[in-house]
């Protein structure tokens, strides 16, 4: 398979169709799936280099889509964006929870998806940085393997939690703002979607554990990394 692969699960046709063809003009390889159980299988087969993922899904929803995925070594870094309805809140945040990377709000913009696909794609990708490596006492941060371990032992991240980390750390002392954030990490600038940086910390707070006062809370600005 081409490594412009993206597989859409979505059981609605005319939303499948829309998102197929945005993507193939974009220069990605859409395949499509209509069902949870046959995306799994799909995944296993394919390796798609990202999933966008509807929650509403007939067997199996996007949820248990997403936790499978999130739990296998071996599709646990495919990055994935869910589909979600206008106003329902708390999908979203179940999803990113479980470990989605980003989510795209019905009815959306073809616009707007192809930029969160590039942009979740994006962090994905190591980049070459001029420090390479972070530590402070157990917890250190390797940019160029684009790995984390904490007293020794690899941390389990998504991208955009690795991306988070890293940004934050980088900037240890300096307060980030919601903005500062969703432009530098996620890559886009959009109203409403600073709950996204909330949960993103709160994830990554449970992962670090004894770490996790490290990243502070500036109440009515954002985070900061301890200095």
């Amino acid at each position: 398979m081409s490594d412009k692969t993206v597989l859409i699960v979505e059981d609605d046709e005319d939303i499948l169709e829309l998102l197929a063809y945005n993507l193939q003009n974009a220069g990605f390889s859409p395949i499509t799936s209509q069902d949870g159980h046959d995306a799994l299988a799909q995944v296993k087969r394919i390796a798609p280099i990202l999933i966008i993922l509807d929650i509403m899904l007939p067997g199996l929803d996007g949820f248990e889509v997403c936790k499978e995925l999130k739990r296998n070594s071996k599709t646990s870094n495919i990055p994935v964006i869910m589909l979600t309805a206008r106003g329902e809140e708390v999908d979203r945040i179940v999803g990113l929870e479980l470990g989605a990377d980003d989510y795209v709000v019905k009815p959306f913009s073809p616009r707007e998806l192809i930029l969160r696909v590039r942009a979740v794609l994006k962090r994905a990708t190591p980049e070459t940085p001029q420090k390479q490596f972070l530590q402070r006492g157990g917890l250190s941060v390797d940019l160029e393997a684009h790995r984390a371990e904490l007293d020794g032992q690899e941390l389990a991240l998504t991208a955009t939690e690795f991306k988070l980390l890293s940004e934050l750390f980088r900037s240890q002392g300096r307060v980030q703002t919601r903005d500062q954030l969703l432009n530098t990490v996620w890559g886009y600038e959009f109203e409403g979607y600073a709950r996204t940086v909330d949960t993103h910390i709160r994830r990554l707070r449970q992962k670090l554990g004894p770490y996790s006062e490290m990243v502070e809370t500036v109440r009515g600005v954002g985070y900061r990394f301890k200095d």
